[in-house]
């Protein structure tokens, strides 16, 4: 025969098999609701805990409350009150008005005085004789102011140039003539020997005299040595006949610029 008490299972009226709940389910069902009772208690004495705390806040402070004053009483005797100080005003007088009713006569004492030693035009004679105007000698004028060539009537004349009959001729002429001895005379290396790069002006400047020489020679140039070039060439320039100024011979500014390009 079997043993029929091993088997826990039973069977149902629809023919279906349950387990038999055991001990140990039954002891955790109660477990679990004590459990639940027990942290319900705590929570709820957690949060009548908080409630009843005291927190403490900052409220800003707007203003201070001032005491009320005590009735103390200061009394201030003699006191006045202070005006600035004006200053003094004299009342003017009054211009008094004088009335004269009657004009009193009075001699004239003052004596005028004749004059003395007063000379008239039948007086002012002299032995002299009158001054021939034939006879006044005038000191002729030197003005040896020199004029640019520019302004000047009859420019020198360089040598060469003589066969220009116009003025303005004779000026191109000479200009071409100067142009050709400085391109022939002056040393073009001096700049590059000196590393002097790109345009290189020389601004020169001489006068040609009364008697056809050249004077006054004056340079400007970027470095010495290009401006005593500059005035060893113009020495060079020979003799020429001098300008002229209403037929006199006057002497001639020249202005002569130099343009070196030093590669």
């Amino acid at each position: 025969m079997k043993n029929f008490k091993n088997v826990p299972e039973s069977t149902r009226q629809n023919g279906q098999s349950t387990k038999k709940s055991q001990k140990h389910d039954a002891n955790l069902q109660k477990n679990t609701t004590l459990y639940f009772q027990i942290g319900l208690i705590v929570c709820l004495l957690a949060a009548f805990g908080l409630l009843e705390m005291n927190f403490k806040t900052n409220t800003p402070q707007i203003a201070d409350v001032l005491l009320p004053d005590d009735d103390t009483e200061i009394a201030i005797e003699n006191f006045k009150v202070y005006q600035k100080p004006q200053a003094e005003t004299k009342p003017q007088a009054k211009q008094q008005k004088l009335i004269i009713d009657e004009i009193e006569q009075v001699d004239n004492d003052y004596v005028l005085e004749e004059f003395k030693d007063v000379i008239t035009s039948d007086q002012n004679t002299t032995s002299e004789e009158p001054i021939d105007p034939s006879d006044i000698v005038l000191e002729e004028l030197i003005d040896d102011t020199p004029i640019p060539v520019s302004f000047i009537q009859n420019v020198p004349i360089f040598p060469g140039c003589e066969k220009e009959v116009d003025n303005l001729g004779r000026k191109k002429c000479m200009e071409k003539k100067i142009t050709k001895l400085v391109q022939r005379k002056f040393d073009i290396d001096l700049a590059s020997d000196l590393g002097l790069n790109g345009k290189q002006v020389i601004q020169a400047q001489f006068t040609i005299d009364k008697t056809g020489h050249i004077k006054n020679i004056k340079t400007r140039a970027p470095h010495n040595k290009l401006g005593a070039e500059a005035e060893r060439v113009i020495n060079l320039i020979p003799e020429m006949t001098p300008g002229k100024q209403n037929n006199k011979n006057v002497g001639v500014i020249y202005t002569l610029p130099i343009v070196l390009q030093v590669h």
